[in-house]
This record gives C-alpha cells, sequence and structure tokens, in this order.
C-alpha cells in the first residue's frame, strides 16, 4: 500500500514507464530483482494496472482508498486486494469460521504440493496479510458464486517488501487430467518448445481475471 501510494502521489492515474514506476517507489531502476519483484507484488493484488505496453497506472481502487471518506470503504478495499491472490482467497473460503493454526494451515497447503519451506513463507505472509486487512470471520463472507475453488500450483509469497513465484513440488500435468474434466490448449513457443493451458470445466469469470493476472504477473517479472 505504501508504495502504490507513493506511485499515486507522482503519478496520479497516469500511465508512466515502468521505469519511472520503479523510481517513484524507491528504487534506483527498474531492471534489479527487488523492484521486479515489488512491482510483480503490487500488479499480482490489483494495485498497479498496466494499460499499455511498457507503461503501468495505479488501479481506480488505491484512488478510491486514498480518498475514501468512510474507514468502512478502506477496509471493503482492504478485504478486497486480501482475496485477489488465489491462494489467499481459497484459504478464505476454506475456513470461513476463523482460520485455524500456523500448523494446520502449513498441513493443508502441503497436503496439496507446496514444499515445507514455501508452505511456511505462505502461512506466514497470508497470516500478515489477512491481519493487516482487519479480516475477521465476518468481515469477509464466503462467495458462493464460484464452487469448488482449489488452490492454483502457484502461489505468490510475499516476503521483506519483495515477491516471488512458489511452485508446487510437483505441477500437474496435463495427461494428469480427464479428458471431461478440462480442455487442454497447446501454445507454441520459440525453439520448439510447447506450454500448455489446461482449461477446467466449468470455468468461470472469476477464473479468466486470475488466470490473467497470473499471466500478467509473469510478464512483469521478465521487464528488463
Amino acid at each position: 500500500m505504501e508504495k502504490a501510494l507513493r506511485v499515486y502521489e507522482k503519478e496520479k492515474r497516469y500511465p508512466a514507464p515502468t521505469e519511472v514506476v520503479a523510481q517513484d517507489m524507491g528504487y534506483k531502476s527498474a531492471n534489479n530483482g527487488a523492484a521486479l519483484s515489488a512491482l510483480a507484488s503490487l500488479r499480482y493484488f490489483g494495485l498497479l494496472e498496466k494499460p499499455e505496453d511498457g507503461k503501468l497506472a495505479v488501479s481506480k481502487d488505491v484512488e478510491n482508498y486514498q480518498y475514501a471518506p468512510d474507514p468502512k470503504i478502506k477496509s471493503e478495499l482492504l478485504l478486497k486486494w486480501l482475496r485477489a491472490p488465489a491462494m489467499f482467497a481459497d484459504l478464505l473460503d476454506r475456513y470461513p469460521g476463523g482460520l485455524p493454526s500456523d500448523a494446520n494451515l502449513r498441513f493443508d497447503l502441503m497436503n496439496r504440493g507446496f514444499s515445507p519451506a514455501a508452505g511456511d513463507s505462505a502461512v506466514s505472509v497470508f497470516r500478515r496479510s489477512a491481519e493487516f486487512a482487519g479480516y475477521t470471520p465476518s468481515s469477509l463472507q464466503r462467495n458462493e458464486s464460484i464452487p469448488g475453488e482449489q488452490l492454483t500450483g502457484e502461489a505468490i509469497i510475499l516476503e521483506n517488501g519483495t515477491a516471488h513465484v512458489a511452485g508446487v513440488s510437483k505441477p500437474a500435468l496435463p495427461s494428469e487430467f480427464s479428458v471431461g474434466d478440462t480442455d487442454k490448449i497447446p501454445v507454441r513457443l520459440s525453439a520448439g518448445r510447447k506450454a500448455w493451458l489446461v482449461i477446467p470445466t466449468p470455468f468461470y469469470e472469476a477464473d479468466k481475471l486470475r488466470l490473467k493476472a497470473q499471466i500478467d504477473l509473469l510478464l512483469t517479472e521478465d521487464l528488463e
């Protein structure tokens, strides 16, 4: 939030080159790991948007947060951002009556393929994020319009103001899904390589937004 508000103070909501946005946040350049991680983090949570190639802009929600006359509005925005990472939304929906112990959360993530180290980091950041957003069981109603959501194979892990993507120890391959459950879309890459998009059925509008957010995150990390 602090970094997003720094950018808003200098640029308002006008698009600015990635290099300028990184400098607004206090980095000397966008071409280093710390700056790229911070940019990826802000985009992943919906604080920054990419209105055009090579430029970033503060989201409308950040402006609303800055000038909200009612603390309730700020609280609602914080809870909205808390749910932006798919992993966070899944955990909040899984435990609507209140979060269990860290050990329980860690065990849950490890059963879903997270390594012990990635599970520890995820639980620590999730707990701190929930506290920062003022989450309580009554503050965030479970979204029943998207049944059966599960953790994705990657989760954003934020530590000491930086971000990286922690993958599961064994990512699911297209062959591991039944034909009736998914559509497998090949994407041809350079040098004869191939990637697969595995799309579940049904595929909800919220799923599209999260998939787009993950792709945007990868594009941000590749900025040089």
